[in-house]
């Protein structure tokens, strides 16, 4: 494959001499490019939503601008509405060096105490949209609010009318409704978030350097990282406690995780359907108590 298989004004200038497709996310295509100034990395979606690219990269911009240097973020080489051409990372071929999951959980705890003056977007310019879903972005103070209407209530919405759901999730959640300012837990400022912090999204190169890539990023509520990390698993018990000694969390924080955990869940259950309906509802019950 070559880099006329891309799109021409993404590797424009760049002196791609080869390009091959690696494993990537299930919505894009991906490549490692071989350039005359070393390998970088690309992926490209065919008919991406409006504004999907801009708001990856506003993600990555803030994430290099906020982070520790010991956790890295990508730099971005060139972007367009279908694509994003980034520094290439070489993975570590087996487990990290010691002490890998520890530097984790201090570089998120660091990043987390970047603080903005309201949520939701990172800047007013950007689309309303978290990854591929569309979302009210527009400045609030008010996050358990943002976290229930603008999240949760809407993913509801989508999951019950593609069918994904039992329509009885919906119910419960109403049930839940006027708990919505106890379950997002205690008022904190404006977090700088990844937003879609699970295990893929997290690598750790040759030299043993955590990196966040693939952001969602916008000015949310820490525990909305910690509950997505909890989700699907792959970060050590060492990265939380590194975490915590560093950024305590509130406490009960463990009780809200399934709050936290709704909006990913029902991402995958409009997405994928299979069993993200019902963990769903389980979550839901759990909350119920």
């Amino acid at each position: 494959m070559t880099s006329l298989d891309l799109p021409p004004d993404l590797t424009h200038g760049l002196g791609v001499e080869r390009a091959r497709p690696i494993g990537g996310g299930d919505t894009a295509a991906a490549f490692r490019l071989e350039t005359a100034r070393g390998p970088l990395f690309a992926k490209t979606m065919a008919d991406p939503p409006a504004g999907m690219m801009a708001v990856e990269v506003a993600g990555l911009h803030a994430l290099r601008e906020h982070a520790p240097e010991f956790l890295g973020v990508p730099e971005v080489v060139r972007w367009t509405d279908a694509g994003i051409v980034l520094e290439w990372i070489e993975e570590a071929p087996g487990p990290g060096r010691g002490g890998t999951e520890q530097e984790f959980g201090r570089g998120l705890a660091a990043l987390h105490r970047a603080q903005g003056e309201a949520f939701g977007a990172l800047a007013p310019e950007l689309p309303g949209r978290i990854g591929s879903f569309d979302v009210d972005l527009s400045p609030t103070q008010d996050w358990a609010q943002f976290l229930l209407d603008r999240r949760i209530r809407p993913l509801m919405r989508d999951a019950v009318g593609a069918g994904r759901i039992d329509p009885g999730a919906a119910d419960l959640l109403e049930e839940l409704a006027p708990r919505a300012r106890e379950l997002a837990g205690p008022e904190e400022p404006p977090t700088l978030v990844h937003g879609d912090l699970w295990a893929g999204n997290r690598l750790v190169d040759a030299e043993g350097r955590n990196w966040l890539i693939d952001p969602s990023a916008y000015w949310g509520h820490r525990e909305v990282d910690i509950a997505m990390m909890l989700l699907f698993g792959g970060f050590g018990e060492e990265c939380l406690a590194a975490y915590d000694a560093e950024h305590p969390l509130h406490p009960g924080w463990e009780e809200r995780v399934p709050w936290y955990q709704l909006p990913p869940l029902l991402v995958h259950a409009v997405r994928f359907g299979g069993g993200y309906g019902d963990a769903t509802t389980r979550a839901l019950l759990r909350l119920r108590g």
